[in-house]
């Protein structure tokens, strides 16, 4: 699992705040993930539907491979 940062960008100011994270569970990269974790992010964190557009995801952090170790299922303990 990992955790992806969720901004609001205001294009005025041309800045970015960090309002939240969501978290990928997925364990392959799939065509849709960075798609499918912004419609989750904006979902969760905006306001109203002209809010939506000002939400953002840290892409950087989807594209990052997963690491074997996580990959695999593995009891803890």
């Amino acid at each position: 699992m990992r955790a992806v940062p969720v901004y609001r960008v205001d294009h005025g100011r041309k800045t970015r705040d960090p309002i939240g994270v969501v978290f990928e569970k997925r364990k392959t990269e799939r065509a849709a993930n960075h798609y499918d974790l912004l419609r989750m992010a904006r979902r969760l964190f905006a306001m109203d539907a002209a809010d939506a557009d000002h939400i953002v995801i840290g892409v950087s952090e989807v594209r990052r491979a997963i690491p074997p170790e996580l990959a695999r299922d593995c009891p803890a303990g």
